[in-house]
């Protein structure tokens, strides 16, 4: 049988909420809004399927440069190359 290649591979420790935070996310996440040219920093949240990016993003900080819909596109730097990622607002938090 041929290995697997999906979306969320590889992601067993990565994509793991703490037993404390396990179930849906609170609907307040679902609904924050942000600015263009704000910093925002990639959390991943895995009880959300949508709007998920590749696993190699979270953790990092980017700017958003707009909105596609209900999701932000996020300018986030990838060793020499800035890569634009789409990502609904349940995967964002704001920088401080």
């Amino acid at each position: 049988m041929s290995k697997s290649h999906g979306e969320r591979r590889k992601t067993r420790d990565k994509l793991k909420k703490s037993v404390r935070e396990r179930g849906l996310s609170p609907v307040s996440r679902a609904i924050q809004e942000f600015e263009v040219g704000q910093s925002v920093h990639i959390k991943l949240d895995p009880s959300v399927h949508r709007g998920m990016s590749n696993p190699k993003f979270h953790g990092k900080t980017g700017k958003v440069l707009g909105q596609r819909g209900r999701a932000y596109i996020v300018a986030v730097s990838d060793g020499n190359a800035t890569k634009q990622v789409i990502l609904f607002p349940q995967h964002l938090r704001p920088q401080i």
